[in-house]
């Protein structure tokens, strides 16, 4: 007697909205101590923050903060509407405008003047998925930067399938936001120092 041999039809997973992805909030469905963000449709859990990934997001809050003045908000760990499927929290976001222009909704792409992705665990993620992510939505800069490495990769022109250019930079090397050509600083000011 053969075994049975059953087939199971494929079925396309189940893609949500932004605003869907609200709505499990607000019912219950997602709870505040989950830590997930809306990519392509898809929820996918994000890796716990750990010190040096929080030492550093907490550096480059203090040095943007002092550099870029008002009128601009260094937003860190916050929401961030790419699309109509598309829900990121990057480490931080500079904004223009103040504070309360975001009180009824959050930010889209053509509030962001620069999105940075701090990376240990998360290199990978940053660099295959949010990155084009990022870049499909229109954001003008976005920097990665490696905690693995020292380094930090300055992502610009932003196309439909990624941005066209990409600079790898090195403790030492210069950083400058694109939107804020006088305001300068090294890799190694936006790295924590380890005691």
């Amino acid at each position: 007697m053969g075994a049975a041999v059953f087939h199971v039809e494929a079925r396309e997973r189940r893609r949500f909205t932004v605003a869907e992805y609200h709505r499990m909030g607000a019912v219950g469905i997602l709870t505040d101590d989950e830590r997930v963000e809306l990519v392509a449709g898809e929820l996918l859990t994000m890796a716990p923050i750990g010190p040096r990934h929080a030492a550093c997001v907490n550096l480059l809050v203090q040095l943007l903060s002092r550099s870029v003045g008002e009128g601009v908000v260094v937003s860190p760990q916050n929401a961030l509407v790419l699309s109509d499927d598309s829900e990121l929290y990057p480490d931080i976001a500079l904004l223009r405008g103040r504070p309360e222009c975001y009180a009824d909704a959050h930010p889209r792409p053509d509030d962001v003047l620069l999105v940075i992705e701090v990376a240990d665990t998360s290199l990978q993620r940053d660099r295959e998925v949010k990155a084009p992510l990022c870049a499909a939505a229109g954001i003008i800069e976005l920097w990665i930067v490696d905690l693995t490495t020292g380094g930090v990769e300055v992502l610009r022109e932003p196309r439909k399938d990624g941005y066209s250019l990409t600079r790898r930079l090195r403790p030492g090397d210069t950083l400058t936001p694109l939107a804020f050509p006088d305001t300068r600083f090294t890799v190694s000011d936006v790295l924590p120092s380890v005691e």
